[in-house]
């Protein structure tokens, strides 16, 4: 039950967070770190990323996947976070609020790896040696 309960909460967030790509694209450029390219093409894909891997999680024969797919993508716009940090200016908050998004990347990456299936098999797999 709890289990469901997180992995719609994280499917509600994912999709949540890939419309706002659309809806409020200006906020993500700005933390598109200036050396890549096609930065708009990056926000949007970005976004399609989020909304597909938020509702694939909701559906038991991709779920497994999509949690390793949002895995992937959360570490691959972790640079955006830390860029977003070192250019504070660029989305004007509270320097903690800056530093407690880089945290936060990995606690929502475990939440995800949750989901994967994969620390069920890593207790089960403890178990059998004890």
């Amino acid at each position: 039950m709890i289990k469901t309960l997180s992995k719609l909460l994280l499917a509600l967030l994912m999709v949540s967070a890939g419309i706002l790509h659309f809806v409020r694209s200006g906020f993500f450029l700005k933390i598109v770190p200036d050396y890549l390219p096609f930065p708009l093409e990056i926000v949007y894909i970005s976004g399609v990323c989020e909304i597909t891997l938020g509702v694939l999680l909701l559906i038991p024969r991709f779920s497994s996947l999509a949690a390793w797919g949002i895995v992937a993508l959360l570490i691959a716009v972790f640079p955006a976070n830390i860029y977003a940090y070192q250019h504070q200016e660029l989305i004007p908050a509270p320097q903690i609020v800056h530093l407690l998004r880089l945290p936060l990347q990995a606690v929502l990456i475990w939440w995800a790896y949750w989901h994967t299936g994969r620390i069920n098999t890593l207790l089960v797999d403890e178990t059998k040696r004890h």
